[in-house]
């Protein structure tokens, strides 16, 4: 292989280059810090994580309280974020974003965990309540609005109705449980896909568990 043909090779996988006004954006909730990396409630920051592999990008830029990238989904631009504020005030980092941005809260798509869910399943919803998710609870409070889109990540109900259910989320995933979280991260990537593309419907007849 030629020089020329391994630089058209790496052009070729790298995200196209954004242009125009950002239109969407896609965060991940989660806790910043080594070690929540792997916890149950950093199912947000691990789909935008995959979705940065899957396109090419890196979330790295620090902006709006956020890990975050200007780069290009399904045709449209995007900012992908992780907020840096913990998750009970992942409102701040949001509201910043849109306000800068000026973007409506129908195109701010948010990916959570979901207790209610088992780990591997998805389900996307136009707009709803907090269902007890203080992040999602904080996004509600900052921007007086719960008519945004979000992708919830199943991580499984806790064992009992005794156990404590911040030491649930704050726990690790299973070994037995990494393969479906990783079915999980890869169809929420199609549904953030279609929804970008208008196309919200599609995505809930697709994935919705």
């Amino acid at each position: 292989m030629s020089i020329f043909d391994i630089f058209n090779q790496i052009n070729k996988n790298k995200a196209p280059e954004p242009a125009g006004a950002v239109e969407f954006i896609i965060a991940g909730l989660g806790n910043p810090g080594a070690q929540y990396e792997n916890t149950r409630h950093n199912a947000g920051f691990m789909t935008v994580d995959t979705l940065a592999a899957k396109h090419s990008f890196e979330i790295k830029r620090l902006k709006f309280k956020s890990l975050t990238a200007d780069t290009v989904i399904s045709g449209k631009r995007c900012l992908v974020m992780k907020p840096s504020t913990f998750m009970n005030n992942s409102g701040e980092a949001i509201v910043e974003a849109m306000n800068f941005y000026k973007i409506p809260i129908e195109n701010v798509i948010i990916c959570y965990d979901d207790i209610s869910l088992e780990p591997g399943k998805i389900r996307i919803r136009r707009k709803g309540s907090d269902g007890g998710h203080n992040g999602i609870k904080s996004i509600i409070y900052l921007t007086g609005s719960q008519d945004f889109p979000r992708i919830k990540i199943g991580v499984g109900q806790k064992p009992s109705k005794d156990y404590d259910l911040a030491n649930w989320v704050l726990g690790n995933f299973p070994s037995e449980d990494i393969p479906k979280l990783h079915e999980a991260t890869d169809n929420a990537c199609a549904a953030i896909e279609h929804i970008v593309s208008g196309n919200i419907d599609k995505a809930m007849n697709l994935y919705n568990s």
